[in-house]
């Protein structure tokens, strides 16, 4: 998806997963904003955020990848 990458829900709030925490299917771990929709992205597997490879409100294209969950 083409959109901007929100790493929290809002400005100052925590953001949705960290580096090391455990996830389960489907919690959101991110949104992508994408022509004024935003866009929960949700884990497609239970497992440990061990990397998070976009920063907080910047673009993102079609197939990049945003987080590796182990």
């Amino acid at each position: 998806m083409v959109g901007t990458v929100y790493l929290a829900a809002e400005p100052g709030a925590a953001p949705f997963v960290t580096l090391g925490a455990s996830v389960t299917e489907g919690q959101t771990l991110l949104i992508i904003e994408a022509m004024k929709t935003m866009n929960h992205i949700p884990a497609p597997r239970a497992g440990v955020v061990r990397r998070i490879l976009v920063e907080n409100g910047t673009p993102v294209e079609y197939g990049a990848p945003l987080m590796i969950v182990e």
